[in-house]
């Protein structure tokens, strides 16, 4: 295994082995390259850096309890870059190109791979589809040129579990109503950097977004799903404008098997007094629980309504969801759904 402290690894950047590539062109994929650099030799006239024609993928591989390397529900990301690439109006990869090309990507960076003690850690795979002609004018690219690229991670806010403070940005939008934002382009992470940063600043580790039409329904944070704890009940928005996340979908599969009631429906702001749990949910972090949830009419002033959820530490409910997945990721407890795709080595 590569020279690395497990248990100090981070969401960040760690240069790996490889990363693979391929290109659409002429109506056909280039054979896929494993390159030792991970610069790219790019047209700086490509529709990627001039009109955001780009959309990626997150998902993540898992040393198993048994030995065996393990990833989680790969289909369901390919289904969703071909969505955001059809929307785009550029080329993507099958299904079975799309997970192929994940599992040899985890061969070749087999030492990144944590071990199955490291508490939290896995190696995170970053399929990236970009607009790679060059061109001038405002339209869809005629080449697309996928990725994979790899790197060990830790927790992405905090530690596992830590529960953190966040804040709604009544003043700032992720997303337009008939936007982009149910598709996962590199657009709408830009469009929540302004009101993250300021946050940030001012000590919350996420912003919350309602609905860009009304700004009285809760949408989705920055960077993950939004969902509540409410006695036996599993509550997440319905919102045309937030990414359809496939951790949460896969929680409210869990919460139902483990006789959970599970509704995906509007959220109204108001709600947010009666929730004994509530947590941001996605691939980076599984499951972060919310402690403090700040609302301001504007990001910038001081008035504010506070809500608070629990001790600081994670609810019961959350945790039992945030086990059972990660159990089965982890070989821990039996897949009774057939998520888990095993990568042979």
């Amino acid at each position: 295994m590569a020279n690395i402290d497990w248990s100090k690894l981070t969401f960040s950047y760690t240069k790996t082995n490889t990363i693979l590539k391929t290109t659409f062109v002429d109506g056909a994929w280039t054979p896929v390259e494993s390159l030792t650099d991970d610069y790219l030799h790019l047209s700086a006239y490509a529709g990627a850096l001039h009109y955001a024609i780009e959309c990626f993928e997150g998902l993540k591989a898992f040393r198993a309890k048994d030995g065996s390397v393990r990833l989680f529900r790969p289909e369901e990301n390919a289904k969703r870059l071909q969505r955001s690439a059809q929307y785009l109006g550029i080329e993507a990869p099958s299904t079975e190109m799309f997970i192929e090309m994940c599992k040899r990507c985890v061969r070749e960076n087999i030492e990144f791979l944590p071990p199955y003690e490291a508490t939290g850690a896995s190696l995170y795979l970053r399929p990236t589809l970009i607009g790679s002609n060059p061109q001038l004018g405002v339209q869809s690219s005629k080449e697309s040129t996928f990725m994979i690229l790899c790197s060990p991670v830790g927790a992405y806010v905090g530690g596992a579990l830590d529960a953190v403070d966040v804040v709604i940005a009544r003043n700032y939008d992720r997303a337009a109503p008939n936007g982009s934002g149910s598709y996962k382009v590199g657009g709408n992470y830009a469009c929540s950097l302004r009101s993250l940063n300021i946050a940030h600043e001012q000590g919350y580790k996420a912003v919350l977004y309602l609905d860009p039409s009304t700004k009285t329904k809760i949408d989705e944070f920055n960077s993950s799903n939004f969902f509540g704890i409410k006695g036996n009940k599993y509550v997440t928005p319905k919102s045309e404008s937030i990414l359809p996340s496939i951790t949460n979908a896969s929680l409210e599969i869990v919460a139902a098997h483990l006789g959970m009631e599970v509704e995906r429906r509007e959220v109204p702001v108001e709600e947010l007094s009666t929730f004994e749990e509530v947590g941001e949910c996605g691939t980076a972090v599984v499951i972060t629980p919310v402690h403090k949830l700040v609302d301001k009419p504007f990001l910038e002033s001081d008035e504010e309504t506070v809500y608070t959820y629990g001790d600081g530490k994670c609810g019961p409910k959350s945790l039992k969801l945030y086990n059972f997945i990660t159990g089965l990721q982890k070989g821990e407890i039996e897949d009774p759904f057939g998520w888990i795709d095993i990568v042979e080595l």
